[in-house]
């Protein structure tokens, strides 16, 4: 991981263009936080302080409030890693692929069903249901000609 420069509070107010005070307001509300302490215990803010400041600023132009900037802040912050990302992918393509192995079971027992019987099966289906069976259905077979 490469160095990263750590700014005191004054040196950030002028990268930022934001006064100290507006800083240290922002820093006792929660928007940022200082990344660590320095020997004399100064507040020591990181390039993602930065970042985050250009956030607020941006969405404090766009009329939120910081109330309203705090509470979308920290759903960024809650936005999931890479690798609970990836975990997340590989469990949704486990459940893709069981549920297809359960459309292909039913696939010869619906194509039996007479116009009428399907369509009542159809209707006692939820919107969403059907349309995700017909998704399954159709991703099956293009993946049958490939």
């Amino acid at each position: 991981m490469a160095d990263q420069s750590l700014y005191r509070i004054g040196e950030l107010a002028k990268k930022t263009n934001i006064s100290p005070r507006t800083i240290d307001y922002y820093t006792s509300m929660g928007l940022i936080e200082a990344a660590s302490r320095s020997d004399k215990n100064y507040r020591l803010y990181n390039d993602e302080t930065i970042r985050r400041l250009k956030r607020i600023e941006q969405m404090k132009h766009d009329k939120y409030s910081l109330d309203e900037i705090k509470r979308t802040l920290t759903d960024w912050d809650r936005v999931s890693s890479e690798e609970e990302v990836s975990h997340k992918l590989s469990e949704l393509q486990h459940q893709l692929a069981k549920l297809e192995r359960e459309v292909k079971e039913l696939e010869p027992v619906i194509e039996q069903l007479k116009p009428r019987q399907a369509n009542r099966l159809y209707t006692r289906l939820l919107p969403q249901t059907a349309a995700c069976i017909e998704a399954l259905m159709l991703i099956m077979n293009k993946s049958n000609l490939m």
